[in-house]
């Protein structure tokens, strides 16, 4: 099958052709024809799939199709929970819709909001957004929802994750009741479920792999190691094997912040990116790393959630995630379009409840290994792995067992504060973290 096949434009063709894909993919066979009918979608794939082209494609064909009412307004909307994944699906319209007639803008905080103010006021075809953002525009009454024509939830998953659905429940208040709704997810939970029960309207179901499965073009791989030898050992890691673009994920914006001048130190070019970072920073680096600038490019879970990255050889979890399914999302960014990936994971005695709780998940033994000379301490103990804001607890995550290989929870809840996952830094809210550990913001 090709592209030409699913039913789209000529001038969308000429797009994708010069992007150099010639064919779709399994999420894309199915969602661009179901998106076309013009019906709601619930749909869920592996990460590095496509699913970004599985709406913008389709989308942009109907819109294209469609008259521009005379008011000002916006037509589409796509919500994304963070700042690099607006900036992507922003690219992928301006990309695939180079020879259409629409107009499209990205906004989120970080940034000035003026020129996102001065591209809005004329009307959008397309707005691309992160909560927080649109929210604050609309109240001050610079973004009119009333037209939108189709919704798209983009990583509806890592948006209640974050604590979005508040936010989620005031943007379908400004919405029209009559829409098109797309939901796109990278897995499929209980919570998604219950989300698409209230937004869709007999949504067309399309589910390419099984729930949180991992690709299979990653080479998955765990590293024994004590904890305080994880930094020499991931040093070692990158010069001996000679690893030239390294994706590495840390659990706290310090830790990222000292993995990388730490690996600096060892002569090894590295930068970290974060919520505390400005956006121009997180910009720069990121666009260092992509072209191969940068050697090493250090991350928390939520800075990282949408980086797409062409061939990105190599993934490292310097810390495993407190949530199992993040452990998905991570090595995701690697193994992408079919090209093979390696994941490498550093795994102390704190995380062996964290470890179990991923094979569950993935339901696989990942390959054990030893490097000499970074032998583990077996009479080491286990102690309470960081919360990221400076409170210890075992915590349980969402999937239960020992955070810390002990068994403990860590005491109560904690209460954080954060604006929205740090999406855009704005109108701090307050939000109850789950189990002991909770989610780190990034």
């Amino acid at each position: 099958m090709t592209f030409s096949d699913l039913g789209l434009s000529a001038d969308l063709l000429r797009a994708i052709d010069a992007q150099g894909y010639t064919t779709p993919t399994p999420i894309q066979r199915q969602a661009i024809p179901a998106v076309l009918q013009g019906g709601d979608l619930l749909a869920s794939a592996q990460t590095g799939t496509g699913k970004t082209a599985g709406f913008t494609l389709p989308m942009l064909q109907r819109l294209s199709g469609g008259k521009r009412p005379a008011k000002r307004g916006v037509r589409a909307l796509v919500l994304t929970p963070t700042r690099e994944l607006a900036a992507q699906v922003g690219e992928s319209v301006r990309d695939y819709g180079r020879h259409l007639p629409l107009t499209s803008h990205v906004i989120f905080g970080g940034v000035g909001q003026q020129p996102q103010v001065d591209a809005i006021r004329p009307g959008l075809d397309i707005l691309v957004a992160t909560p927080g953002r649109l929210l604050d525009l609309h109240q001050q009454g610079h973004v009119d929802l009333s037209g939108i024509e189709i919704l798209v939830l983009d990583e509806a998953d890592r948006m209640l994750d974050m604590g979005f659905i508040h936010d989620i429940k005031k943007v379908l208040k400004l919405v029209p009741p009559q829409r098109q709704n797309l939901l796109f997810s990278a897995t499929f939970s209980n919570e998604i479920q219950a989300l698409a029960n209230k937004l869709l309207d007999a949504p067309t179901l399309i589910e390419v792999a099984r729930r949180n499965t991992t690709a299979e073009t990653v080479d998955q791989a765990v590293y024994r190691v004590d904890r305080e030898k994880k930094r020499d050992l991931l040093a070692h890691l990158i010069s001996a094997h000679r690893w030239y673009q390294v994706l590495v994920f840390t659990r706290t914006k310090h830790g990222a912040n000292r993995l990388a001048e730490h690996l600096g130190k060892q002569d090894i070019p590295a930068m970290a990116i974060h919520g505390n970072k400005s956006q121009s920073a997180r910009t720069r680096a990121l666009s260092a790393f992509k072209a191969g600038e940068l050697q090493v490019l250090v991350a928390t879970d939520i800075a990282a959630r949408g980086l797409d990255i062409d061939e990105l050889p190599h993934v490292v979890n310097f810390e495993l995630p407190n949530v199992a399914e993040d452990y998905v999302h991570r090595i995701g960014r690697t193994g992408r379009a079919g090209n093979d990936g390696q994941a490498v994971s550093l795994v102390c005695v704190d995380e062996h409840g964290l470890l179990n709780n991923i094979e569950r998940l993935i339901k696989r033994d990942l390959e054990k290994h030893i490097e000499p000379g970074f032998e583990p301490d077996p009479n080491a103990k286990p102690e309470p792995i960081e919360n990221g804001r400076g409170n210890r607890g075992g915590g349980r995550g969402r999937n239960g067992g020992g955070g810390n290989g002990s068994g403990g929870r860590g005491g109560k809840p904690q209460q954080a504060q954060g604006g929205r996952g740090s999406d855009d830094g704005q109108r701090p809210s307050r939000r109850r973290r789950r189990g002991g550990q909770g989610r780190q913001q990034a």
